[in-house]
């Protein structure tokens, strides 16, 4: 209520405070619980070894990620499992800005690269 009031912006995110997360506690359910709860823009702060939570978060509804990033895992820190190389860094950026193209329209119609292969298999009368 404070950053409303005084008309700060602001994202609530969420995670899991353990490093790496283990895969049974991701329970990212929570962004839709959050956003319908807070209306606010929701995130999700991913401590684990991969990407593939982060970018379902991003298909669930979370609006903001955060990831650590190091320069070598192996380094000594306890978030440094937890954290992404540049290729890892690259391949979640990467696929998050190709999923609006992947999510699509709710358009339900036939694609025009369907037509010829609909036409061979005779959806339709010519």
């Amino acid at each position: 209520n404070i950053f409303k009031k005084n008309k700060c912006k602001f994202s609530i995110l969420h995670s899991v405070s353990d490093y790496p997360s283990e895969e049974k506690d991701f329970n990212l359910n929570l962004i839709n619980i959050y956003k319908k709860k807070f209306k606010v823009d929701i995130g999700y702060s991913g401590h684990e070894k991969g990407v593939s939570p982060s970018i379902m978060a991003v298909c669930l509804g979370a609006q903001v990620i955060e990831r650590h990033i190091t320069l070598d895992r192996s380094m000594y820190g306890s978030d440094q499992s937890a954290s992404l190389e540049e290729p890892g860094l690259k391949r979640l950026v990467t696929t998050l800005r190709k999923l609006p193209s992947y999510i699509g329209s709710k358009r339900d119609s036939i694609l025009e690269c369907e037509i010829n292969v609909a036409k061979k298999l005779r959806y339709w009368e010519k």
